[in-house]
């Protein structure tokens, strides 16, 4: 087999565990083909789930992740594990959100990347977290994130 951008993956067309905790997880990532231009890619996970640190009862959230990649692109499945290796990690909203933030962009390098975490009402209240890493390209086109003021979120 011929050595590609994609050769030194692990985990995509492969069986793969759910990794314990966000820590145990491996992200992957793959050279971009287009590096050399500005472009928006976007994330949304409309099902993330974690736990509450103190109740151990469960967090849900709808997190739209956007970034424009520099040298590197995420690989998605290896993102999917990550993610869904929250399932059983106890962390605040505001935690859980800003981890994979920077994560990702210490992970890959981004020109700019921006989380939003839209996160469902416990004991009535929802709570949104908001944080990206600098100033967004003025040449790419990044949309709003079209996630609604809480009103039975959907």
């Amino acid at each position: 087999m011929t050595d590609t951008i994609y050769s030194d993956l692990k985990q995509l067309g492969g069986a793969t565990v759910l990794p314990a905790s966000p820590e145990m997880a491996e992200l992957e990532r793959v050279r971009n083909p287009q590096a050399d231009t500005a472009y928006c890619v976007r994330f949304t996970v409309p099902e993330f789930t974690s736990l509450c640190p103190l109740t151990g009862q469960p967090d849900f959230a709808h997190l739209v992740i956007d970034y424009v990649p520099g040298e590197w692109l995420v690989e998605s499945k290896s993102l999917k594990l990550y993610l869904g290796a929250f399932r059983n990690h106890g962390a605040f909203h505001e935690d859980c959100t800003v981890s994979i933030a920077r994560r990702l962009v210490a992970f890959l390098e981004p020109q700019w990347l921006r989380i939003g975490g839209y996160w469902y009402p416990r004991g009535g209240i929802p709570i949104d977290v908001f944080w990206q890493s600098g100033a967004a390209p003025s040449s790419v086109w990044i949309p709003d994130q079209g996630v609604p003021p809480y009103r039975g979120r959907g």
